[in-house]
């Protein structure tokens, strides 16, 4: 295992590497900085420096990646356009659209410092992927719940299951795909109940009750807390697939270690919670 030390500053720098990449004064000043998924970039530095790859290897696949994920994250949060939208939500929108294209060109830019046809054509899979199970699941496609679910965790995590199966890393595959489904399903999990709009519970609620036409934040109460009860048992079932991966494994480095642990107490703060108000 890597020292704590050592691994700190393998991370921060492929961090500072990547910041500067992504640094452009014009988009930073009118949309705000690219988000950069703090978790995905520790799971993948971490697989990496246990897969024994060199400090080059490291930093060029981490940070091709990484902007590979922020283009299509940005792509994400573009809006539609709305009624009598105003210049500057028009002007955002824009420039949310320019942002991902940005992002895009740059990873391809970074392409060029990697000698490795395997890897980019792996990467290129994973894209491809992560696409079709985004149409399936914002055009509302599927027709299982199960469908729903698988798509959810490989629109998270098809870049970095592909990176760790291209190394014949199959324990990490599966930790990589259940800690980012769990991220997620909470992450919309919290954003329903705050303002009862997300676009999971939303294909659950039209595979849960086919005959509602209602809108997700109209249906009652105890439909909410049905379709709530799907989402925390994949949460549930994916925190026991995490911890039956990590015993397949070698000591994680104590970065990681530690946002394991955080997960699970969450998740056991939530569990409690909804015992007691049960």
């Amino acid at each position: 295992m890597i020292h704590l030390q050592d691994f700190h500053i393998r991370l921060e720098s492929v961090k500072s590497q990547l910041t500067n990449r992504l640094f452009h004064s014009y988009l930073n000043q009118n949309i705000g900085e690219p988000i950069v998924d703090e978790d995905k970039l520790l799971l993948l530095v971490a697989l990496l420096s246990h897969l024994g790859r060199t400090k080059d290897e490291i930093d060029n696949y981490s940070v091709t990646t990484m902007l590979l994920q922020i283009a299509l994250d940005t792509h994400d949060h573009v809006q539609n356009s709305i009624p009598n939208e105003d210049v500057t939500g028009q002007k955002n929108r824009q420039l949310a659209v320019l942002a991902g294209t940005y992002y895009s060109g740059l990873f391809y830019q970074q392409l060029a410092h990697i000698n490795d046809i395997e890897m980019i054509t792996t990467l290129a899979a994973g894209v491809k992927e992560v696409n079709e199970h985004k149409i399936s699941v914002y055009r509302k496609e599927l027709d299982a719940i199960d469908k729903l679910m698988n798509s959810v965790k490989l629109i998270e995590s098809s870049l970095f299951i592909r990176i760790a199966e291209r190394f014949d890393a199959v324990a990490w595959s599966d930790l990589l795909a259940n800690y980012l489904f769990v991220k997620r399903l909470t992450e919309e999990r919290n954003q329903f109940l705050v303002s009862g709009k997300s676009i999971v519970f939303d294909c659950l609620k039209k595979l849960s009750f086919q005959k509602n036409n209602q809108d997700l934040t109209k249906i009652s109460p105890e439909q909410q807390r049905y379709l709530l009860s799907i989402c925390e048992r994949y949460i549930d079932f994916s925190i026991n697939l995490i911890e039956a991966a990590t015993k397949q494994l070698p000591p994680l480095d104590n970065l990681l270690k530690n946002r394991l642990e955080e997960i699970f107490r969450q998740r056991q703060s939530i569990t409690k919670i909804t015992l007691e108000e049960g």
